[in-house]
């Protein structure tokens, strides 16, 4: 290229840059391409965390039970599986302790103990007697029970003292939870974590540990 003057010009342009230049060059190349990296990752890691739906899933819940009438029971949603709190009857309590409906049962002492915490490991499978909390899914198939206290029904058999009945293959368990023998479901139902914030109202999901309300 030449000049005003008919001397040839250096073009810069064509000029190799200073190793400084360079350098600054890929520096600025690099900030560059990981700022958009991080921008085309963003939504990728978001998805792979944890939604907050998710994690309330997975997290305790309360359930008040004041207007429960003895002999009724709610329920309650826990990490996407229904809850039953019953209101035990005097008469269902009673049935529980009687020697003739225990050896009616698989496991009437809930020695399989995956089944219930340690505090619930008793005749009522409760900390309360007169309050069950349980996991009302059938533990052979994964059924839903229908609660039905008629004791004697004709449609489940003469010697049905009241309870849980499976529909979908005949499974019985009795008011407290526990399994009849002979029936397709091996164990008694679960009993989830759980303990009791005011006379009428419990946290479902942790396990404090101890039997006391």
């Amino acid at each position: 290229m030449s000049g005003t003057d008919g001397k040839d010009v250096k073009d810069d342009r064509d000029a190799t840059p200073s190793p400084a230049r360079r350098k600054l060059l890929v520096t600025a190349t690099s900030v560059v391409g990981a700022a958009g990296l991080a921008a085309a990752s963003a939504p990728f890691i978001a998805s792979m965390a944890p939604s907050e739906r998710a994690r309330a899933a997975g997290a305790p819940i309360e359930a008040e039970f004041g207007q429960l009438e003895p002999g009724a029971q709610l329920t309650v949603e826990w990490r996407g599986k229904p809850v039953w709190i019953l209101r035990r009857t005097e008469a269902m309590l009673k049935i529980l302790e009687e020697p003739v409906h225990r050896g009616k049962l698989a496991d009437p002492d809930s020695r399989v103990g995956s089944q219930q915490p340690a505090y619930a490991q008793n005749r009522s499978r409760s900390i309360k007697p007169q309050y069950l909390v349980v996991v009302p899914i059938c533990t052979h198939l994964g059924c839903v029970p229908t609660f039905r206290p008629d004791v004697g029904a004709k449609d489940i058999g003469p010697d049905w003292d009241g309870g849980y009945f499976c529909p979908c293959h005949g499974s019985k368990f009795d008011f407290a939870g526990r399994v009849y023998r002979n029936v397709p479901a091996p164990t008694n139902l679960v009993i989830p974590p759980y303990h009791y914030l005011s006379e009428t109202k419990v946290e479902i999901g942790e396990d404090l540990g101890s039997a006391k309300a």
